[in-house]
């Protein structure tokens, strides 16, 4: 498939700038594959279609405030300083990209506000891209504490808008467990507590997986055939609980949910030679488009995505190239909110 078929007009307007106001009164569009037939639902109806003996599997990742703002050695030029993954613990060194980045080189220096905190800058990755390190004399405990206390939530680039405090909470799912996310895994982000327990008290087992979410899922493609882009590596693990629940729902014929596209990686990322779910720990750079065999997942929770993005290629994998740019067309009419604070379809 070609870059120019994942194409469609999105007016702004549509691009959802806050989240809704309680988590699971979102929208959500319900997409059957078999019939073709699309719905209009509310997110907390989800439980009308899953049953005892279904198997949900979300990503408990943790967004950590990656945004941060410092100060130039000298010349006292304000640097934005996105933490994209910490490479080693005990010295504090960190990749990261820096805006405006002609202005960072090699050998400079960064002051954080009134705190202790001092990164010097060890090496050019790429044209953003640095690597730092951070000086630091505290514990571990004080060095991530200081980070979170002046990081800001990493909120998408399209929301124009300073990150506010609402946004630390709302920015992250209600099951939110392992650090590591520059970006939320936003399916997950309609689910309450209550949803949650529902769900439970329903047998249906909600089942983790870890992915931490980098940059890279939501950099653009370039090239306009598709077996010629690369994603970024992300990190995951599948516990072997989560496997033998999956298989288990698998072996009976039931639903096996993926709450969200970066779960979808994991699954996809671990499938064994006899097609079932096998418990595994590592780095996925596995690029989904249409078409491709799931073996695992049979049902998909995910939001509606930018035009051309990876997102969406992975979604019209699943459920069908025709089917899901026909449901992206009546979302756009019926004017559903897009992407990480937007509304959710579930494809069925």
């Amino acid at each position: 498939m070609k870059l120019s078929e994942f194409k469609f007009d999105l007016p702004a307007n549509l691009l959802a700038m806050h989240p809704a106001k309680e988590r699971d009164e979102a929208r959500m569009m319900v997409v059957n594959r078999s019939s073709g037939k699309i719905e209009h639902k509310i997110f907390k109806e989800i439980l009308n279609y899953f049953d005892d003996g279904d198997a949900m599997v979300i990503n408990d990742t943790k967004v950590f405030p990656a945004r941060m703002y410092g100060n130039k050695e000298k010349t006292g030029a304000k640097i934005e300083v996105f933490l994209l993954r910490e490479l080693n613990k005990d010295i504090h060194l960190w990749d990261v990209l820096v805006d405006p980045a002609r202005k960072i080189r090699v050998g400079n220096k960064l002051y954080f506000g009134e705190s202790d905190l001092v990164a010097e800058v060890i090496d050019n990755t790429t044209s953003r891209g640095r690597t730092i390190k951070f000086l630091f004399d505290g514990t571990d405990e004080e060095f991530y504490k200081t980070i979170n206390e002046l990081g800001e939530t990493p909120l998408p680039k399209y929301i124009k808008r300073e990150a506010q405090p609402e946004d630390r909470e709302r920015y992250q799912t209600v099951y939110a467990k392992h650090v590591g996310a520059v970006a939320a895994p936003t399916a997950g982000l309609h689910f309450t507590k209550e949803v949650l327990k529902r769900l439970e008290f329903k047998g249906i087992n909600v089942t983790p997986v870890t992915l931490h979410v980098g940059l890279g899922t939501f950099r653009p493609v370039d090239v306009e055939d598709l077996t010629k882009h690369k994603m970024d590596s992300e990190s995951f693990i599948v516990p072997e609980e989560t496997a033998l629940l999956v298989n288990q729902a698998l072996d009976n014929k039931k639903r096996v949910c993926s709450i969200g596209t970066t779960t979808l990686r994991a699954l996809e990322s671990s499938v064994s030679a006899n097609g079932r779910l096998k418990p595994n720990e590592g780095w996925t750079d596995k690029f989904i488009f249409p078409p491709h065999d799931f073996r695992i997942a049979n049902a998909l929770l995910t939001n509606f995505h930018m035009p051309e993005s990876t997102l969406l290629m992975m979604t019209a994998a699943f459920g069908g190239y025709e089917l899901i740019m026909e449901a992206y067309n009546v979302a756009v009419k019926e004017k559903y909110n897009f992407f990480s604070y937007g509304d959710a379809m579930l494809v069925i």
